[in-house]
């Protein structure tokens, strides 16, 4: 399964703003945010169609799926929202479909339907990130308490990586020498260090940093320092 569900590799070379950016559409330069979607994947019709009602009645958007394969085939990394998945069902099973989505870095935060034998099961998965399991029978307040805790997640977790690429973007408008300058900024080195490490003078070196500081729309050098170290498409690079 790991070869058919894990990412293609991503070539080093490449830019800053395609690592690992779930959203490409954009709106005035910044990442639109996709609209959240509670994704119901359970062979159950009937257990089904009462999470949809519950959901919908709250005003919640849905879409159901039958099978975890039939899931895995409409999955895409624009989606958003959260995932309610049952750990047991023909063919592949929940506790499969979640390798598979953790092979391909799917962020959706998980919710597992488990019957009472498979709780032991379901803490395991806990322990690799699902967000919660809920035991049948459920009441109607439990799992709505934990789908918006999943939405929660999931928009904070939306947020830190929409900033990631609106500081990736900034990081590929930099040239190399300004990239340079920028690597021994973060190191902590002052102006006079950076021209003896460049060869360069210090007057182009104020130049090469008030560059930096433009593109990256940055008032100051903590906030320069902090958006770049919290950037995880960055992080390869500028951290040992």
């Amino acid at each position: 399964m790991t070869g058919a569900c894990g990412p293609k590799p991503i070539p080093k070379a490449a830019p800053f703003s395609d690592l690992r950016c779930p959203w490409r559409s954009l709106v005035n330069g910044t990442p639109e945010a996709p609209e959240q979607i509670i994704y119901i994947v359970d062979d159950d019709e009937a257990l089904r169609d009462s999470l949809v009602w519950l959901l919908e009645s709250n005003r919640y958007r849905v879409a159901q799926f039958a099978s975890a394969e039939a899931f895995l085939e409409a999955y895409h990394a624009d989606m958003a929202g959260c995932i309610v998945l049952d750990v047991r069902m023909p063919g592949m099973s929940g506790l499969e479909l979640y390798e598979c989505l953790r092979e391909r870095h799917a962020t959706l935060p998980v919710v597992f339907i488990t019957g009472h034998g498979d709780v032991p099961m379901a803490v395991s998965v806990l322990k690799k990130g699902a967000v919660d399991f809920i035991e049948k029978p459920f009441s109607d307040r439990d799992m709505l308490k934990l789908i918006e805790q999943c939405l929660a997640t999931e928009r904070e977790s939306r947020s830190r990586v929409r900033q990631d690429a609106v500081v990736a973007r900034r990081l590929d408008l930099l040239t190399q020498r300004e990239m340079e300058v920028l690597e021994l900024i973060i190191a902590g080195r002052l102006n006079k260090q950076i021209a003896d490490d460049l060869g360069i003078s210090i007057k182009t070196v104020e130049v090469h940093r008030a560059r930096v500081m433009e593109k990256m729309e940055a008032n100051s050098l903590a906030e320069l320092v902090q958006s770049v170290m919290t950037c995880e498409a960055a992080r390869g690079r500028f951290v040992d």
